[in-house]
């Protein structure tokens, strides 16, 4: 069966620094994959490159099957690769129904745009009783759910979040998780990128340790996981 995704010896950086250096993985068709290691070590230049945000200096990415490397963003986009970046990046004077609704603007989402909503809203159903409450009002919590929501509303094949719980409490982690868990039973394949490894243990089968730009370490599905080993990726032995 053809791989959601595969990354093959990718390069990529900024300028005349190299970020990437022939990163790999593959994303089979069954399970989630989770991204961890130190901060500016790589990951979010990945999900960059990825979604065509970053150009690949060299290597290839596959996305079902079709060579994706060096597509535009508008391109990724219509081909059902949906990143939502860190940082909740809305356009804060619009409400919460015009930003969703922004996610429905490709042409192979227009169609299903209502049954999207519907789905939006089933998961997160605050969304509907604010529908018309200005974005720059919400808590960082509640512009995580329009970020999102406003991601699904574009019929994504693969969804990618980048650190959805940067700066929330407890609490809306833990409820962002039970949406993110919902979203994931759908049926829809998820790339999560966290620093918490019990949150994304709890999103994610199969993890990879992003380090200086290369996959330093593999955890696959069924494998289990070693607190005192995730310690020692991060700060040596």
């Amino acid at each position: 069966m053809t791989a959601v995704l595969k990354v093959q010896a990718l390069a990529a950086g900024y300028g005349s620094v190299e970020i990437l250096h022939r990163l790999s993985l593959e994303m089979g068709s069954h399970g989630n994959i989770g991204l961890f290691g130190p901060n500016g070590h790589g990951k979010t230049t990945l999900l960059r490159a990825l979604s065509g945000l970053v150009t690949p200096r060299s290597g290839r990415i596959e996305f079902f099957g079709d060579d994706i490397t060096g597509w535009t963003p508008r391109r990724i986009v219509d081909a059902g690769l949906i990143h939502v970046p860190q940082g909740n990046r809305l356009f804060p004077d619009l409400t919460i129904g015009e930003c969703i609704s922004l996610g429905a603007y490709s042409k192979r989402s227009r169609s299903s745009e209502r049954q999207n909503r519907e789905t939006v809203l089933s998961i997160f159903p605050k969304l509907r009783q604010r529908w018309d409450q200005k974005v720059r009002t919400l808590s960082g919590g509640e512009r995580q759910m329009v970020s999102i929501s406003t991601a699904l509303m574009a019929s994504p094949r693969l969804l990618i979040l980048d650190e959805p719980t940067l700066g929330l409490s407890p609490k809306l982690k833990e409820d962002l998780c039970l949406a993110i868990q919902a979203i994931s039973n759908n049926g829809l394949p998820l790339i999560v990128v966290e620093q918490d490894i019990e949150f994304l243990l709890r999103l994610a089968n199969h993890l990879f340790f992003v380090n200086h730009g290369e996959v330093a370490s593999e955890i696959r599905p069924g494998q289990g996981v070693d607190h005192s080993e995730i310690m020692s990726l991060y700060f040596g032995h």
